[in-house]
């Protein structure tokens, strides 16, 4: 069995791997976000319901629970275009880092959204996280926008995991996603035709590369990943996997900086600030394991 573990680890380790292959992505598809955004969970969108048909998936839920997952589904695409905006406005270190304020998010809406007390030790992590953005903003003050839009990316991806973790009890994680990426399709697509370019001819001509790219992106980085997390969260506690996906900065600044070093070069403040705020998330989730263990015995 020692071999199995391995293998569920490795696997795990290969799935935040992927995650943090998706901003590479991000820099390559020469795209704007938000159609790059749409175009991803169209593809997904397909993709998911190809699956849903093989495994003979039920999709009937209620009204109300599909206004629910409406809601999330704008808030993952609003995730997204922040986090791809990021990148553009910036780059893949300073969206990366900036994404790792999102367990501190997590900390404060859990609390309103769980009707539980906010413990001490968030509050205390929280201001350690600040004062890590802050390093970073006093060196990259020129890539401020991009450090905004990260920060909104991180408080879209909290509030999406805390809302999704409700869902989960009543419904499967692939009607969940799926419903979510219909949802943020049509919102893309109303908020394109009223306020964008709308959906030109030019819209649709894509380069090669930006659609193989967006292939990878929307099957492996987000259908495959979403589907495969949900299995590994079977066979490995959860602790281990979130304190793993803490990882994924880490795993993406270290590929950013290998496959392009000219625009990934920051300065020493800006790994002073990245490291605090990542060190800072990876002791959160030990502590909060710790506490659960407590619990346990008591």
């Amino acid at each position: 069995m020692p071999n199995a573990k391995i293998k569920n680890y490795l696997h795990l380790h290969f799935l935040v791997f992927i995650a943090g292959f998706t901003a590479i992505l991000g820099e390559l598809i020469t795209i704007k976000a938000v159609p790059l955004v749409w175009y991803r969970m169209v593809m997904a969108s397909i993709l998911m319901f190809i699956y849903i048909k093989i495994a003979k998936v039920k999709l009937k839920i209620t009204l109300k629970s599909l206004l629910r997952l409406s809601i999330a589904g704008i808030i993952i695409a609003l995730h997204w275009i922040t986090f791809f905006g990021a990148i553009d406005a910036a780059n893949i270190s300073i969206a990366l880092a900036m994404f790792s304020t999102g367990a501190f998010f997590a900390s404060f809406i859990e609390p309103i959204i769980y009707k539980r007390t906010i413990i001490w030790y968030e509050i205390l992590f929280g201001i350690i996280v600040i004062i890590g953005v802050f390093i970073i903003t006093q060196s990259e003050i020129k890539y401020l926008t991009g450090i905004l839009l990260g920060i909104s990316s991180a408080f879209f991806s909290s509030l999406f995991a805390v809302l999704n973790g409700k869902f989960l009890t009543k419904h499967t994680a692939t009607v969940i996603s799926f419903y979510e990426f219909i949802s943020g399709v049509i919102f893309i697509s109303i908020y394109m035709l009223f306020f964008g370019e709308g959906f030109s001819l030019d819209f649709f001509n894509l380069k090669t590369s930006d659609f193989g790219y967006l292939f990878i992106l929307a099957s492996i980085c987000t259908a495959y990943a979403f589907i495969a997390s949900v299995y590994v969260m079977k066979l490995i506690s959860p602790y281990t996997v979130v304190l793993t996906y803490n990882l994924e900065p880490i795993y993406g600044i270290i590929m950013a900086i290998i496959l392009f070093p000219e625009k990934e070069k920051m300065s020493t403040s800006f790994y002073y600030g990245a490291i605090v705020i990542i060190v800072t998330v990876i002791l959160n989730g030990v502590l909060k394991n710790s506490r659960k263990l407590k619990r346990k015995h008591t």
